[in-house]
């Protein structure tokens, strides 16, 4: 194919194009270069030859860059490219080995925080669309971009823009905003992700900090949320609440068989992380099972009292415990806060506060879908070889899109399972950004083939 030649021949240009984005700094949680980086993609987008706008709801919210082209050949049929421009704060400065935002590039590396996360995935797609225009002046099927600007801190507005927009960014199948690829170099197509309830519990019991030896005295705000958050969880890690896994319903049969042929090394998982087991001591199927389904309590943070260097006897006016709930389908968010509510207040801490920060139900796609199979036809043949998800272990908007319009999301991409997102020294690889845009290109071509 002329187009998988265009992009062999145009790998200078993705890597510019990566590290101009790079270069340009889109931390959401700070709201920092927002704007600036929205309208950076509209160019890019621009430049390849994709009509693009930016959409916007209300003053505050980041704006979400559209791009559209209408396909000659097959108009009937539409693909859309779910990506996002923000990135995660760059935060411990100190622990890169060289500016956060500098996009450099060393060897087969490109480093910079959004490099993998999103900017890398959302290059791929570019290029892949930019290939057919360039070699052919046309696409398989109609191509649309959707790419918003609060990912990285919950996606607050991105069903408000799906309901607003429903009728404009109609499609009949989703690239999602990213894919993970193994140790062995082969892409895993995802087909679902779980949800997420994230809250923050507080308890204050006193005006202000005191000194240590009234302890005898005053509570302790910080065993009180101790003892509260106990009682969520037992060590293995199953959720302790009441009728938390009510509506769950089990594997089918076609997701078991997926689970067990899905390969999974566990001591190369081990030794990236420095850490010698997982929880309740999983092992082999149990742990491929519980990355795909099982559902999580996680403390993500915990503040009281004194936490800088060296000793200080201080008695804590305050504590405040913030957690991460991983949800799996038929969990909803609403019925999970109101049951953790209960189960507080069931275990005697109905004094505790509890400020519910994001809540996103999980969301999948039948593996006998059409398009399931259309794209690991595509992945197989630019990677050499692919494995089927039946779901991520992480989190996104899914969920809203198969919601409101109504089509399969496929999640596949360029993001080496060990590239660092969310860390210091994030980087993509560019062999797979390569192998990742000629992916998008046969996926488009299988997609606008199959009426």
């Amino acid at each position: 194919m002329n187009v998988l030649k265009h992009v062999d021949s145009n790998m200078d240009g993705l890597i510019s194009d990566l590290q101009t984005l790079i270069r340009q700094p889109s931390v959401s949680a700070k709201n920092e270069g927002i704007t600036e980086c929205s309208k950076l993609v509209q160019k890019l987008l621009q430049k390849s030859d994709i009509k693009s706008e930016l959409l916007r709801l209300k003053k505050g919210v980041a704006p979400i860059v559209y791009g559209e082209v209408t396909s000659k050949q097959n108009p009937n049929k539409t693909l859309l490219f779910y990506n996002h421009y923000d990135v995660q704060p760059a935060e411990p400065f100190d622990l890169w080995d060289d500016p956060p935002f500098s996009g450099k590039r060393k060897g087969n590396k490109i480093f910079g925080r959004g490099a993998t996360d999103d900017k890398g995935e959302l290059i791929t797609r570019i290029k892949s669309v930019e290939a057919y225009l360039k070699t052919t002046g046309d696409v398989p099927c109609n191509i649309k971009f959707v790419i918003e600007g609060e990912e990285e801190t919950g996606s607050a507005h991105i069903e408000d823009y799906l309901k607003k927009y429903k009728k404009k960014f109609s499609c009949d199948g989703v690239i999602w905003e990213f894919g993970y690829v193994d140790s062995k170099n082969r892409p895993i197509i995802g087909l679902g992700m779980k949800g997420l309830l994230f809250v923050e519990l507080s308890v204050k019991e006193s005006i202000r900090d005191a000194h240590s030896s009234l302890a005898v005295l005053i509570k302790n705000p910080a065993w009180r949320l101790i003892e509260a958050v106990n009682t969520l969880r037992n060590t293995d890690g199953k959720i302790l609440i009441k009728d938390w896994y009510k509506e769950v319903t089990p594997f089918s049969k076609n997701d078991l068989d997926l689970i067990r042929k899905e390969p999974f090394d566990a001591n190369t998982f081990k030794k990236e992380f420095g850490i010698k087991s997982f929880v309740g001591s999983k092992n082999g199927l149990d742990a491929k099972k519980a990355l795909v389904g099982d559902a999580t309590c996680n403390i993500a943070g915990f503040v009281s009292g004194y936490t800088g260097d060296g000793a200080k006897t201080v008695l804590p006016g305050e504590a405040l415990v913030k957690i991460d709930f991983r949800l799996i389908p038929k969990m909803d968010p609403r019925k999970q806060v109101v049951r953790l509510k209960n189960h507080l207040k069931s275990k005697g801490f109905g004094d505790i506060k509890i400020k519910v920060f994001h809540g996103e139900a999980a969301a999948r796609t039948n593996s006998s879908d059409p398009f399931v199979s259309q794209v690991k036809q595509a992945a197989d043949k630019s990677f050499g070889k692919s494995i089927l998800n039946v779901s991520n272990a992480g989190t996104g908007p899914m969920y809203s899109f198969v919601n409101v319009l109504k089509a399969p999301c496929i999640a596949i991409g360029s993001t080496y399972m060990f590239a660092r997102i969310h860390s210091p020294n994030e980087f993509a690889r560019i062999d797979l950004l390569k192998k990742t845009t000629k992916c998008m290109c046969l996926i488009m071509d299988n997609f606008g083939k199959n009426q």
